[in-house]
């Protein structure tokens, strides 16, 4: 069983990457309530363990230089934000085939049959990290979140 606070973090971080993926080169605003959902403070205007957890989420991935802000706003986003170089390529990469291995046979030899059918432009795409993470995000499964995100991960902070 996995910790939630990982599949949170995941899941944060996955939604951030495709978010910023998806207007790129342009900056923007990432708020917290956009990733992981609304959330109202306390009477003190303490937000909650899942805001901050998130809020945490989107501060570490820009000091470990996948994505890069200007400023945050409060404790609520972070400002002109966008993906680095290094993010950008690693997302368009290809996924590699030692990290497929863990899927079962039968759904690559489906998958891999499908493929052949398709234009090869659309083949390449789905063959990228981000078509990966994109699909996962959809799935909501967070198994297959984190088959997609941690090989990424461990990529670019390795």
């Amino acid at each position: 069983m996995s910790d939630l606070n990982i599949d949170d973090f995941y899941k944060d971080a996955a939604r951030t990457l495709v978010t910023l993926y998806r207007v790129f080169p342009r900056p923007v605003a990432i708020y917290v309530e956009d990733i992981s959902g609304p959330d109202e403070p306390d009477e003190y205007g303490v937000h909650s363990h899942r805001h901050q957890a998130c809020f945490a989420t989107l501060v570490w991935l820009g000091e470990e230089g996948l994505l890069r802000y200007e400023d945050t706003i409060k404790s609520e986003a972070i400002d002109q934000a966008v993906l680095t170089g290094r993010c950008l390529a690693a997302l368009l990469a290809r996924v590699d085939d030692a990290e497929s291995a863990g899927t079962e046979t039968a759904a690559l030899t489906s998958e891999a049959a499908e493929l052949e059918q398709i234009p090869r432009s659309v083949r390449e795409a789905r063959q990228t990290n981000i078509y990966r993470l994109t699909q996962a995000i959809a799935q909501k499964s967070s198994l297959t979140l984190r088959d997609a995100i941690v090989p990424l991960l461990t990529r670019l902070t390795g």
